[in-house]
């Protein structure tokens, strides 16, 4: 039995319970699950610490949330949770960090290929029992370009170096930039954008970041290039996305990511020739990833260490 056991609420709307119990089974003994708003108000009161995703942010304004000196989220992403910068200023933020690099790469790059081997092509010879030689193109030589080179980022990078491509980059802080051929910083993405083969978008969802991608820089574009989003859905204007690839301009977009999600079934990207969409499958937080983060992290709140993914609010991530 671990000699200190902070209160702990674990929210999610489907899987609550699965990671309340993973923490347990650590030692924890002091933790609540809730899935709605009505459970997570009755559990909060003495919470310390929140593991949560989806949390109805709304009741961290109130008194009973004066007791929450930690929040962990169980995803990359937190802009929901510093979109009102009067809420949880007396709590530390945290985010998963280092986990979802493979699982994003590999989505990235299932699709470049599939595209660019012409897969569908293939697979069609095949039902129809045609013989149908061609040559496919390849990677090696193509440019990539990656907006946002933290950990996601920098395994694509990885990733694209095994395939030879060239690589280039783009972040607002420039720490990564050796990783890269090429580096732009937030002032360049005009000169960034127009020699891709490849656009993708790693970036969190920021005041600076929301709508970045808009139709002045996708008409910069090459027309023959592709857009990749597996960032956040609202880096991107999608009225502008939608206007621009009418027009023809762009080969293509493989979005998992939208700014209304799930994506309304009416939606016209699902139409769309040449796009192609997902959904929000490609970094996936997994029950045992995020709980051995959450409980590692956990230690070192407990040992008064610094922990890992602190939210910069400022930053917005």
């Amino acid at each position: 039995m671990r000699t200190y056991q902070p209160t702990i609420l674990v929210y999610s709307p489907n899987q609550a319970e699965a990671y309340a119990k993973c923490v347990r089974n650590h030692g924890f003994k002091k933790v609540k699950a809730a899935a709605t708003l009505e459970e997570a108000r009755k559990n909060l009161p003495g919470t310390e610490i929140i593991l949560g995703w989806k949390f109805p942010i709304e009741i961290l304004d109130e008194s009973i949330a004066a007791s929450v000196l930690w929040y962990q989220s169980i995803g990359a992403g937190v802009d929901d949770l510093i979109s009102d910068t009067s809420n949880l200023e007396h709590m530390t933020i945290t985010r998963i960090v280092d986990q979802f690099g493979t699982y994003i790469s590999e989505y990235v790059f299932t699709y470049l290929l599939f595209i660019l081997k012409d897969v569908s092509r293939m697979r069609q010879a095949q039902v129809e029992r045609r013989w149908d030689p061609f040559i496919p193109e390849l990677l090696a030589g193509k440019t990539i370009g990656v907006a946002g080179l933290g950990s996601i980022g920098a395994e694509i990078v990885r990733k694209a170096r095994a395939f030879d491509m060239n690589v280039h980059g783009l972040s607002f802080s420039g720490r990564q930039a050796q990783l890269v051929d090429r580096h732009f910083t937030s002032e360049e993405w005009i000169e960034f954008v127009k020699g891709l083969d490849y656009l993708v978008l790693t970036l969190p969802l920021t005041d600076a970041t929301k709508h970045l991608i808009n139709r002045d820089i996708l008409l910069a574009m090459n027309p023959r290039a592709y857009l990749i989003n597996v960032g956040r859905g609202a880096l991107i204007n999608e009225a502008d996305l939608v206007s621009v690839m009418s027009l023809g301009h762009l080969q293509g977009a493989i979005l998992d990511v939208f700014e209304t999600e799930p994506l309304p079934e009416d939606h016209v990207l699902y139409t769309m020739p040449n796009v192609y969409t997902t959904s929000h499958l490609s970094g996936p937080s997994t029950t045992r990833g995020v709980c051995q983060f959450f409980v590692d992290n956990l230690q070192r709140y407990i040992d008064n260490q610094p922990l890992l993914g602190v939210v910069n609010r400022e930053r917005g991530y």
